[in-house]
């Protein structure tokens, strides 16, 4: 008996999952004010936005904000850390308007505290939902394309995101280097690598998610692959939704 119990705690500690770390910083964040366009899967326009990095003291407060031609709003903004590896600390998400199909406003800290309050435009309830999730150290939201530029391009990596439906789940989201493709940036063109985004939900989630055909689409990012990695592109899901792309752009002139 004792020998069964040896052997059984042996194959437990053989098969026990990895504990997740965190992504090491390559290539340190600074100041930003990028410019970008959301559109449709097809190419129309949707929105204007705004991508700003502030350093502060001892971290990084990142904001990306769209301006839409409907009045919709969407602004998610995000703090982090990066003393050797990259650490959310506070993550801050609001969607509202007619481009979503329900008004959402979520907070979450790095000590898994969170808030979600969703109001459906189609029956006006209100929902909220907070508590305390395990945040495993490599959750990422609002954080994918820095990480995108800081793990192997080769190898890729899997890291986590809380995906607010608005009920939160914590999901693993593989990042997979599936392509490497010619950018053309101006007048010349460069190598970007695309990244393969692939939700990984585990069975009853998959049964559930089939069930409310609410099945996650894998989404994809490019990422220059030059001397310094940079952001190119984002096609998919606003964490829920239809397709959209995000793309890098340049402003123009006021007339």
């Amino acid at each position: 008996m004792k020998l069964r119990w040896i052997l059984a705690s042996c194959i437990a500690l053989t098969v026990a999952p990895a504990k997740p770390e965190a992504v090491t910083v390559r290539w340190a964040e600074g100041t930003v004010h990028g410019f970008v366009e959301l559109r449709t899967a097809s190419g129309a326009l949707l929105a204007h936005g705004d991508l700003l990095q502030i350093p502060r003291d001892s971290d990084i407060e990142s904001r990306l904000l769209f301006h839409f031609t409907d009045s919709s709003d969407f602004r998610e903004t995000v703090t982090f850390s990066q003393h050797g590896v990259f650490r959310l600390e506070t993550y801050h998400l609001v969607q509202s308007g007619k481009a979503f199909a329900a008004d959402l406003d979520v907070t979450l800290s790095a000590n898994g505290d969170y808030v979600a309050k969703s109001t459906s435009h189609k029956d006006g309830k209100p929902k909220e939902y907070r508590g305390r999730l395990d945040l495993p150290s490599d959750t990422y939201n609002g954080m994918i394309t820095i990480i995108g530029k800081n793990v192997d391009r080769k190898a890729g990596r899997t890291v986590h995101i809380v995906a607010f439906t608005p009920k939160p789940i914590v999901l693993p989201l593989a990042l997979i280097p599936s392509a490497t493709e010619r950018i053309t940036l101006g007048q010349h063109s460069e190598d970007a690598v695309r990244f393969t985004l692939k939700p990984k939900l585990t069975t009853l989630q998959r049964i559930g998610a089939a069930l409310k055909r609410q099945t996650p689409p894998d989404s994809y990012l490019w990422i220059l692959t030059d001397e310094v990695p940079a952001f190119v592109r984002f096609e998919g899901p606003m964490y829920s939704g239809p397709i959209w792309r995000v793309e890098l752009t340049s402003p123009g002139s006021a007339h």
